[in-house]
């Protein structure tokens, strides 16, 4: 259980003098129009900034609370059950995972997919990673290595138990590198303290580490972890361009313990509304002496590296190396790490580069990355925009982030395809949200609309080159998709619009066609030049009929830009089917050679005898062709595996669902985390081999 709280902020120090009142709480600032990010020249500084912030944001906490009183009656604050944890941090050329790893002793196939990333040459962390002849997949607390070529002798030939919960890795010749979430006890000694302890039993701040457990899988049959490194922060995700690494860490602030944010409750407490306003006031002086005695190792511990001998090392950081916005912001920690896994390097290094602000999307191409960050409204007011501060980062350098410069623009990006770097240029599809005061409503409405934008890096800045006219008024963006000179946008609010754009000139991004289908594309996946592949989901038009829904396909033509054509449909399963590739782009599976779209897809037959045979899991292949549409090519079920793992076995990380592909020439991989079975693409219906998964539930991170 948690207090009910409205926002944690954190503002440059410059700020803070513009106050509202004797309680040194600043009004609303306004948005920077020339956002930047600024280092720390000494850690003392580094402190203060952080205690100060600190300070602000917990005052204004309080006196929200304390405008508060009368507004729920008697009873006091409202409780929020949120589960005791952190939230998770809520694209597409097919091809390996690595440059190749070495051959099994057989041949390997002449043509493979790998993981779904959204720029070529940029690898995103997954939890399957394969090159052609070993697919490796992380299920529940275990590495699974097996051997899959040929398709026929598909077999996990060896696994390891992992630390924590294993999330994603990455897949380097005979290297896996894994990202897992442990939790630390209390880091505050220079990262000396002892290691991990057991993943949930560390109490809800001990939920702030990522391992990076680097595995040699030479051996498939055997794999050995060949360095450990542990740094502070919740993982939010990762990507890779060879040998160099950037690993994207949120680590949400800890307060002290002992802050508090509501006087204890008693009866007679509450019948005065007077006497609960000095408690509070008395609370803000006794939280800022427990906010001001903390130390600079208290509030960014260190990491630790563990060595194959057992022994550890400190992973210190650089105060110059933090950063903090002129903008204001909630309060956290963002952290780009970047892991040079260069073997001539020796031990994997690392270098942390933070920005003392809340998390936002990131995107990376080749050589850079952005973070956007929303602007911080510290209490709602008629007519209030949301902004988004862009930060763009050089990545060049593999050891190394170096900030760049910074921008600003009106709404907020969707994902990370609301945003692309094309010859220099950063094109930005964005939501615009306005608040407005409603009578009746105490937390007014949101007027929403649509524009794409452009920006450039001069003179360390990012300066906006040009917008787009306003989308579809009252939509929000449900998918966006940028290649080369064209642009691709769906809103939704009961009717699906693809707008196109033509970006050739980046000053005057100029939408030039519309269409209008019922229900909306979640993920847009480039078919060719001229034609686009999508998923989302069937919604018929001016109907709440909820049986009437179904995941879609959708092949839309846009060879003529001025007039897009929704030129074919696949329609897949029933209302009660859903698909993960709705929401994660890696689910969706492209075989360009074959013209093969493999989708995970689960559905439930009400009309089943019980509730468990109602139920099945499979992987639904198609063929997609430009001219003649979708055509359905067969299923490969793991419905056996499915059924076989009744609920008492399932977390919100564990499913025993397909969520995976693998395609080799002409054989198809499903994959769940219960096991892998391959089948040839002529006869799905006939499986090949399975290689089941033995989860030891009793190691599992949530089953003690």
């Amino acid at each position: 259980m948690r207090w009910l709280r409205y926002g944690g902020v954190g503002l440059a120090l410059a700020a803070v003098g513009c106050s509202s009142g004797d309680d040194g709480i600043p009004d609303n600032q306004p948005v920077q129009t020339q956002a930047r990010l600024q280092s720390f020249d000494r850690c003392e500084d580094l402190e203060a900034y952080i205690e100060d912030t600190a300070v602000l944001d917990m005052r204004a906490q309080i006196k929200w609370q304390k405008e508060s009183i009368g507004r729920w009656g008697r009873g006091g604050p409202i409780m929020v059950d949120d589960g005791g944890l952190p939230p998770a941090s809520p694209s597409p050329e097919a091809g390996g995972d690595s440059a190749g790893g070495p051959g099994t002793g057989n041949s390997a196939p002449d043509d493979y997919t790998g993981t779904n990333n959204q720029v070529e040459g940029v690898d995103e962390a997954d939890f399957v990673k394969n090159d052609g002849t070993r697919i490796f997949v992380i299920s529940g607390n275990k590495l699974y290595a097996h051997r899959s070529w040929p398709a026929a002798s598909l077999s996990a030939v060896g696994s390891l138990t992992l630390e924590g919960w294993p999330r994603e890795m990455f897949l380097q010749d005979n290297r896996v590198v894994v990202f897992s979430q442990v939790s630390l006890q209390e880091m505050g000694n220079g990262g000396k303290s002892d290691l991990p302890c057991d993943f949930g039993y560390c109490g809800y701040y001990g939920l702030s580490a990522t391992k990076v457990t680097v595995v040699d899988v030479t051996d498939l049959a055997s794999p050995q972890v060949q360095d450990e490194l542990y740094l502070p922060g919740y993982y939010s995700s990762a990507r890779r361009t060879d040998s160099a690494v950037r690993l994207l860490l949120n680590d949400s602030f800890r307060w002290p313990d002992g802050v508090k944010w509501w006087p204890d409750y008693s009866e007679d407490l509450w019948a005065n509304e007077s006497r609960v306003k000095k408690e509070l006031d008395a609370l803000m002086v006794q939280n800022e002496k427990l906010i001001r005695a903390r130390t600079l190792k208290q509030w960014l511990p260190s990491g630790i590296r563990k060595r194959p001998d057992g022994s550890k090392v400190e992973v210190g950081y650089d105060c110059r190396d933090f950063y903090r916005s002129n903008t204001p912001a909630k309060l956290g920690f963002v952290t780009v790490a970047s892991l040079n896994l260069d073997a001539s390097a020796g031990e994997s290094t690392v270098r942390r580069t933070s920005l003392v602000t809340d998390p936002g999307e990131v995107y990376a191409s080749t050589d850079s990355l952005y973070l956007a960050s929303r602007h911080w409204w510290w209490w709602p007011e008629d007519g209030q925009k949301d902004y988004t501060y862009l930060h763009k980062f050089d990545i060049s350098d593999p050891g190394a982030a170096r900030y760049v410069g910074s921008g600003v623009m009106e709404g907020h990006p969707l994902n990370q395809f609301s945003l692309d770097e094309h010859q220099g240029v950063l094109r930005v599809a964005s939501t615009i949200a306005t608040h407005k005061e409603s009578d009746g409503n105490p937390w007014g409405r949101q007027e929403l609309t649509n524009r794409v934008f452009t920006f450039r890096e001069e003179g360390g800045h990012l300066v906006k080159v040009g917008q787009s006219e306003e989308l579809a008024k009252g939509e929000s963006i449900y998918s966006a998709r940028f290649l080369g000179n064209k642009g691709y946008v769906v809103t939704f609010r009961q009717v699906d619009p693809l707008f196109t754009f033509d970006l050739s000139d980046p000053a005057h991004p100029r939408k030039v066609g519309e269409l209008k289908v019922p229900g909306y594309s979640s993920y847009i996946h480039p078919l060719d030049e001229n034609h686009l592949l999508t998923v989302g989901v069937h919604i018929p038009e001016n109907s709440n009929d909820w049986r009437l829904r179904a995941v879609k396909l959708s092949l839309f033509d846009v060879t003529d830009p001025a007039h897009p054509q929704e030129a074919f449909t696949q329609l897949v399963g029933t209302s009660y089917g859903w698909s993960e590739a709705l929401w994660e782009h890696k689910a969706f599976n492209f075989f360009p050679s074959k013209g093969l779209l493999a989708l995970p897809f689960s559905d439930y037959d009400p009309n089943q005898y019980d509730y468990w045979s109602g139920f099945r899991s499979e992987l639904r292949v198609f063929h997609v062709d430009a001219t003649t549409g979708f055509t359905n090519v067969g299923s490969l079920s793991m419905s056996d595996l499915y059924q076989a793992q009744h609920y008492q076995n399932w977390t919100w990380y564990w499913t025993p669902s397909v969520r995976r592909s693998v395609m080799a020439d002409d054989y198809v991989y499903a994959i769940t985390d219960a096991g892998v079975r391959v089948a040839h693409v002529s006869n799905l219906q006939a499986p090949l081999a399975t290689a089941n998964f033995s989860p030891d539930f009793t190691l599992s991170p949530y089953y003690p």
